[in-house]
């Protein structure tokens, strides 16, 4: 909503819809919705946690999810496995080299002296492989002056790829071959050491790190924060730089080596780098420092730093591709490094994790899931929310097929005012709410000179609650042969919606849920949302008829209605011992037992309902003879229209009379 001036003398305002784009007060994320995904699987025989883990995959409200994010990653990890050659430096020596030792040459063929015959000798004898060959001429005495000149910059290009590889952006600085510039990095590595030095002491490094940024913060494009910033960059880049070496040949692995170790041949420089390298790994050890990249032979050839930057992009992406599974135990969203994925996915992917991280909090900061012994569990917030959810359903069908009496007219006596009102009826004894009455007359355009004039369209009545009541039982199959055949979620959904609507609307109203398979139970709302399917052979309506008896007699001024669903005949029932006694296919004694106990409830005077789910010839059979002996009815939905028939049929039986 925003804010308008008014154009009137007062300066008062008055509020319309945002109109300036999105909405800047909208939530990421809708927390109702989110409950009623995880309630859906749940209902349907998942867990907690897995129904919050699938809802995470899939995205909400419009948002990446976890497994879409996890595409593009893995398309971009398999983008960057063929980068290129990570032995690329060692062709890059090898052509360098190769132009020197030609420029040499051509020069000692144009001299007819000895020392040049000597220095062809010499030549002729190099090892062959590059390293060694490199490593051969450092003492060598140049004829060329551009030879010399190519080989040097072959040490020059080397010490600025291992330098750059290690700080990004080094490259480029040294590039010029200033001597002042590699003075400088020499300064920036002792002092770098020092500060590292002393935070592994524990000292506080906090002014030093500042200090540190001030001289030599152009060495830093990442732009750290803090010293742990900074050593996370700086090992990052080392682990990068010892897995793309773990990735080589042992002979190329061994040749780079060999390069790099004369490159570094600076004592300064070799001992600031050596002395780096051990501060990282005492700071950050356990960095997966030795394990080889899987990237594709061919493709161009990549210099060290090129190299490196390539496998420390692959590993960012492994990593990611890693936390955003959550396949491993104790697995969170928190474990998610959002600073890598905004780095690699952009700042919308980092937006969506972070929506999701929150919509994981806020679920449990706003009541609908709890962490208990057992693990994470719906709150009886949440399922109250499902079960409104689910009610809602049924009235919008029950609606669009013009059936059902949920709209019920009779709401009650005067004296118990539910707060609600109705348009009047012909035949109504409410009362009048003469406010809302002349409120509708006002807005209808009413106004007569001298007062206002009612029309019959204008009265509005109170509705109260009627002071009838029932005590409704209902009992649920929970027999595994719910699940096999699809049935397990909307019985369950069915419940729920019936649960709410007693809660809401019908307070006076006692409902008790029974579970049955080889034995019956009571579930509370919340046991009914969270139960799920065991392997168990049986179904004991004998006990769970028990069961709803004991229920209708505690409340013995009440309707007494029971309602079951089911989707097979009885093939169990409590012993003379009281154990439950399995058999299939079903024996005399179960359906005696059961019998029985529908007998127990037509002489309590209790009505009798069954909705038969399936065609199971015998159970068909059996409950047409229940109905007959209970005067009750029986219903075949299809499972899809289950909670409109038990809502509509609970509405209809709670308007009865108990027989004298």
């Amino acid at each position: 909503m925003a804010a308008q001036p008014h154009d009137s003398p007062h300066g008062r305002f008055r509020y319309g819809p945002w109109r300036g784009g999105p909405d800047p007060l909208a939530p990421p994320y809708d927390v109702r919705s989110a409950v009623d995904a995880i309630g859906r699987e749940v209902l349907a025989g998942g867990g907690v946690r897995e129904a919050l883990q699938d809802l995470l995959r899939q995205g909400l409200s419009g948002r990446q999810g976890l497994d879409e994010l996890r595409e593009r990653i893995r398309r971009m990890r398999e983008s960057a496995r063929r980068r290129g050659d990570l032995a690329g430096t060692l062709d890059q020596v090898r052509a360098a080299l190769d132009q020197a030792l030609a420029e040499e040459r051509d020069q000692l063929a144009s001299e007819s002296s000895d020392a040049a015959r000597m220095a062809e000798m010499e030549l002729a004898t190099l090892p062959d492989d590059t390293a060694g060959a490199v490593r051969a001429l450092s003492d060598y005495q140049w004829h060329s002056p551009q030879a010399r000149q190519t080989y040097e910059s072959i040490k020059d290009m080397l010490r600025r790829e291992v330098l750059d590889a290690q700080f990004a952006g080094l490259k480029q600085a040294l590039s010029g071959g200033d001597p002042e510039t590699m003075q400088r990095v020499k300064d920036m590595l002792a002092d770098l050491n020092a500060l590292l030095a002393a935070h592994a002491r524990g000292e506080d490094t906090s002014d030093q790190f500042r200090e540190f940024m001030d001289r030599h913060g152009e060495f830093f494009p990442e732009d750290p924060q803090d010293v742990d910033e900074l050593i996370d960059a700086l090992a990052r880049r080392q682990a990068a730089a010892q897995r793309m070496m773990a990735s080589l040949s042992p002979e190329q692995r061994e040749q780079l080596a060999q390069l790099m170790s004369e490159a570094l041949s600076d004592p300064d420089l070799a001992s600031q780098m050596s002395q780096l390298s051990d501060n990282l790994r005492a700071l950050r050890p356990g960095m997966d420092r030795g394990r080889p990249v899987g990237m594709q032979p061919g493709g161009p050839s990549l210099g060290y730093s090129e190299a490196v930057e390539a496998v420390s992009e692959l590993a960012d992406l492994e990593s990611l591709e890693r936390q955003l599974s959550q396949g491993y135990v104790g697995s969170t969203l928190d474990d998610v490094d959002v600073e890598t994925l905004e780095r690699r996915l952009g700042s919308a992917a980092a937006a969506d994790v972070q929506a999701l991280r929150q919509l994981e909090r806020e679920l449990e900061r706003q009541g609908y899931l709890t962490q208990g012994e057992e693990g994470l569990r719906l709150t009886p917030r949440a399922v109250r929310r499902l079960g409104e959810t689910a009610l809602r359903r049924v009235f919008s069908h029950l609606d669009a097929a013009a059936r059902g009496d949920h709209d019920e007219q009779r709401t009650g006596q005067a004296d118990e005012p539910t707060g609600l009102t109705r348009p009047w009826v012909f035949g109504d004894e409410l009362p009048i709410d003469a406010a809302r009455t002349v409120g509708n007359a006002l807005r209808r355009g009413g106004i007569r000179a001298g007062g206002v004039r009612l029309e019959v369209e204008d009265f509005e009545v109170i509705e109260t609650e009627r002071r009838t009541t029932a005590a409704v039982a209902l009992c649920v199959d929970l027999s595994f042969s719910m699940v096999q055949e699809g049935r397990w979620g909307p019985m369950k959904q069915t419940a729920l919606a019936l649960s709410h609507l007693v809660e809401t609307r019908f307070r006076q109203d006692a409902l008790q849920v029974i579970g049955f398979n080889i034995a019956a139970r009571r579930l509370s709302p919340v046991q009914l949302a969270e139960v799920e399917p065991e392997w168990v052979q049986g179904t004991n309506l004998q006990h769970a008829l028990m069961l709803a008896l004991r229920h209708v007699r505690r409340h013995p001024d009440a309707e007494p209605v029971v309602l079951v669903v089911t989707d097979g005949e009885p093939t169990a029932h409590l012993g003379p011992d009281g154990i439950p006694e399995f058999m299939w296919p079903p024996t005399s004694a179960t359906l005696r037992a059961t019998v029985a106990q529908v007998d127990e409830l037509a002489r309590y005077g209790a009505t009798l309902n069954v909705f038969m789910l399936g065609e199971d010839p015998g159970l068909a059979r059996f409950v047409d003879a229940v109905a007959r002996r209970a005067a009750g009815r029986v219903f075949t939905p299809d499972v899809s229209r289950l909670g409109e028939y038990v809502v509509a049929d609970y509405l209809r039986a709670r308007r009865g009379r108990r027989s004298a």
